[in-house]
């Protein structure tokens, strides 16, 4: 059996997840027990390990190819990768760190721990992600999916994030229509499902949260 060893509220982790299930592989998720490893780490069934995003993303686009993630087309796939690197970048430092590491306990995303949310630190980030919400209803508007026709690379790390700020109850949906449209489409993917059925032990879940029509 495939395993990934991950951690549950870890945008690159969560990515991971979606990326297997949109490449249709059965996979064990094993959530990790030792925060200091180089998360998330895959092995597939011929024993090859890859430790980081980056070294799945490569070797699962190389030996699956046939749901392919990333465009032949040059100018598309720069988009795609221009959008990837905003989302693991600005969207992480500046949304997903500040509300979501903050109310996740370490365990769960591999981040410092904290006695208690920083609300400054939170406000913070609610703000930047109104700004990403717009943002992202006008690329979905645009083209469909955020980069392209097709669901990509792009899309899958805007949910990773997004999923993670959802299951708090934290992104206003109703305030960006185009951007919960998209978001609607991207949870009824069957990748979806493992996420929708994340679980933290006395912190449920937004009751919207696993609702694929909300």
């Amino acid at each position: 059996m495939r395993r990934l060893t991950h951690l549950l509220f870890s945008p690159p982790s969560r990515l991971a997840r979606l990326l297997i299930g949109e490449k249709r592989l059965s996979c064990d998720p094993i959530p990790a027990d030792d925060l200091s490893a180089h998360l998330p780490a895959f092995v597939d069934l011929d024993g090859t390990r890859c430790e980081g995003l980056w070294a799945i993303v490569d070797h699962l686009e190389g030996n699956y190819p046939d749901q392919p993630l990333v465009p032949d087309d040059a100018k598309a796939r720069a988009e795609v990768l221009r959008l990837l690197d905003w989302a693991l970048g600005p969207l992480h430092e500046n949304v997903t760190k500040k509300i979501v590491f903050e109310k996740a306990s370490q365990r769960f995303t591999g981040s410092q721990a904290r006695r208690a949310p920083d609300m400054n630190v939170v406000r913070d980030g609610r703000e930047a992600l109104k700004a990403a919400l717009a943002l992202i209803g006008d690329a979905a508007e645009n083209h469909g999916y955020l980069a392209t026709r097709d669901c990509t690379l792009a899309d899958l790390a805007f949910a990773a994030h997004l999923s993670a700020l959802d299951y708090f109850g934290e992104v206003p949906w109703s305030e960006f229509p185009a951007a919960a449209e998209w978001y609607m489409r991207m949870k009824s993917r069957p990748s979806f499902r493992t996420l929708l059925g994340d679980r933290i032990p006395g912190q449920p879940p937004a009751a919207h949260y696993a609702d694929l029509d909300a």
